[in-house]
């Protein structure tokens, strides 16, 4: 069956000119069934790939500086600040699942991408608005002649800002999951050079997204740090509207999947549906049960001996077989495909946490340190998150051409390894990054004693910002494993109809992730801010405390969570593309 996947002018029908071929169960923007060469591939694409790579700019825009803005013009502590992206970063994290469930049950993906894109510019216009609020402040502050002590922020500005920066969590969990999945239903999957196109556009989605991140990091973080805070979010907002018309302008060449309705639309409401009635019939004794046998017979379903409490799904009490009293076996298969996910997600979570340091403690660690290229230029801190960006591209391209037909040779799996042992040497690599994150800080620290600036707060420690870049470089290798085989996986190994919430079920490791890091934060924050400053893991002055100590424990998480992650991995049975489909 054709998804909203399709696409490519290459297919030739034995029956039909390659002009009037359509594509089944696809629509034009104007309702008619879509052809084939007029329609789709990658002119669609390519209006879909820009999209892409404007709202990670405009993303990445704000969240990777957002600790220096947090803690400088709003003048919060570190550990607050760092409190406050983490719970930001893990909200927006866990807003795809909204997204899959309005797109899916709702709106449409196109409409929801229209709808999301409207809100970013309100979101980000707002944000931009908050960033200059303080300048027609200034004549009210009772500090406005004293340089020295910092006017506090208005609760306006306060205000407006966490308002807008929320709404950008919305509107980017709208997006995300609806923007890569209605690029790759430009593409028809049951056609064989469309499907080797669709995993190409994947490709270049992550190359592109990375190369719109790297330019966020490099131009954004310098306007914001040098130039103005308003200028600095006011441009995310700009770009964000010229991807809406661009994505406008693209309307005539989509292709729109033309569903029947035959239950498949809802994915959050049948699997919901499967789970309710196993809890209702769970006092059902075996005598009572009444199951579908043709439903049974035409799926011999991989695992279906795990999870059988999901079986009471397919009983009625009264014997009943009436629509709606009884789930399908199709039904309560998707329900265990997506629990059999669940141990895989589960150990994936401390990975969520690593993520989450680059924006903000790795950022914190780099502001003290010598950022000078030349006399006159200085590095802003933020934008050493660029390296990560450009060694996921270096690896991006090199995975295909160099690093998979290595694995083929070693391993005769013609895809190289496995999508758990990728996603697992990004594991392994994570924990490298922080291994040497706890490394530099240690160092950092003991520069600090050795020039006596441990009671210099806002001193330069005579230690180079590129003692950091290898905890960059090493997370950026880790992305490229981790989070493109978390992607294949989770789209792989979900039932047919439910990839687009697959897609948004991977984010979520990174929402939680971020949650987790901030109750880590503020566990630790509470059980050592007592003591005195030597004692304090995020001291305000970042010449004491011990964020090195932090770094290790998360080690410590790390090593912990890739065993587990392993167990898990080595007892997982792939499912069977035939199946569930």
């Amino acid at each position: 069956m054709v998804t909203s996947n399709n696409i490519s002018p290459a297919f030739q029908s034995p029956l039909l000119s390659g002009k009037d071929e359509v594509v089944e169960d696809n629509v034009d923007y104007k309702g008619r069934p879509a052809k084939r060469a007029q329609s789709g591939g990658w002119l669609s694409a390519s209006f879909i790939i820009g999209v892409e790579m404007a709202e990670f700019f405009a993303y990445y825009g704000v969240s990777a500086n957002l600790i220096t803005y947090l803690t400088g013009p709003l003048g919060q502590s570190t550990a607050t600040a760092a409190e406050n992206v983490n719970v930001w970063s893990g909200t927006a994290m866990l807003m795809p699942l909204l997204g899959a469930f309005v797109a899916d049950s709702f709106l449409g993906r196109y409409r929801t991408i229209v709808v999301a894109s409207v809100l970013y510019i309100l979101a980000l216009g707002l944000l931009a608005l908050s960033a200059i609020i303080p300048s027609f402040n200034t004549f009210n502050c009772e500090n406005a002649s004293n340089s020295s002590i910092p006017c506090p922020p208005p609760q306006l500005q306060i205000t407006t800002f966490f308002f807008s920066l929320y709404l950008i969590a919305i509107a980017q969990g709208l997006h995300k999951p609806c923007i890569h999945a209605f690029g790759a239903d430009q593409f028809d999957g049951s056609d064989t050079k469309e499907c080797k196109a669709k995993s190409s556009f994947f490709n270049w989605c992550n190359v592109g997204t990375c190369v719109s991140v790297t330019l966020a990091l490099v131009i954004l973080t310098y306007i914001q740090d040098d130039l103005s805070w308003g200028l600095g979010f006011g441009i995310p907002c700009l770009v964000m509207v010229l991807a809406l018309v661009w994505f406008v302008l693209g309307t005539v060449t989509y292709r729109f999947h033309s569903t029947n309705d035959q239950g498949q639309g809802k994915p959050f409401s049948r699997i919901s549906l499967v789970f309710l009635k196993a809890a209702k019939n769970w006092r059902i004794t075996s005598s009572a049960l009444h199951v579908d046998v043709e439903n049974q017979d035409v799926l011999p379903h991989l695992g279906s001996q795990q999870f059988m409490f999901l079986d009471k799904a397919l009983l009625s009490p009264d014997g009943s077989m009436e629509e709606g009293k009884v789930c399908s076996r199709i039904e309560v298969e998707e329900a265990k495909a997506i629990l059999r996910l669940f141990p895989i997600w589960l150990s994936c979570l401390v990975y969520g946490i690593v993520f989450s340091q680059p924006p903000t403690l790795f950022t914190k660690q780099g502001l003290t340190m010598d950022r000078f290229i030349t006399p006159k230029f200085e590095v802003p801190a933020a934008s050493l998150q660029s390296f990560t960006s450009v060694t996921i591209i270096v690896f991006l391209c090199m995975y295909d051409r160099l690093l998979v037909p290595a694995a083929r040779a070693l391993t005769g799996k013609s895809s190289g390894i496995t999508m758990l042992q990728r996603i697992g040497t990004g594991i392994f690599f994570s924990i490298l990054s922080v291994l040497a994150a706890a490394l530099v800080e240690k160092r950092r620290l003991e520069t600090v004693k050795e020039y006596g600036l441990v009671e210099s707060p806002n001193a330069v420690v005579p230690m180079s910002v590129a003692w950091l870049i290898p905890q960059y470089l090493l997370l950026g290798v880790s992305q490229a494993f981790t989070i493109a085989g978390l992607q294949e996986f989770f789209y792989d190994q979900m039932p047919n109809g439910l990839r687009s919430t697959g897609l948004a079920l991977y984010l979520t490791i990174f929402g939680i992730g971020g949650f987790l890091s901030s109750i880590l934060i503020s566990v630790i924050e509470n059980t050592t801010g007592g003591g005195s400053d030597g004692d304090h893991w995020f001291s305000d002055n970042p010449m004491k405390g011990h964020l090195d100590y932090f770094y290790w424990l998360l080690v410590g998480l790390s090593a912990v969570s890739f065993t587990a992650f392993v167990y898990f991995a080595k007892g997982y049975t792939y499912r069977n593309k035939q199946l569930l489909s």
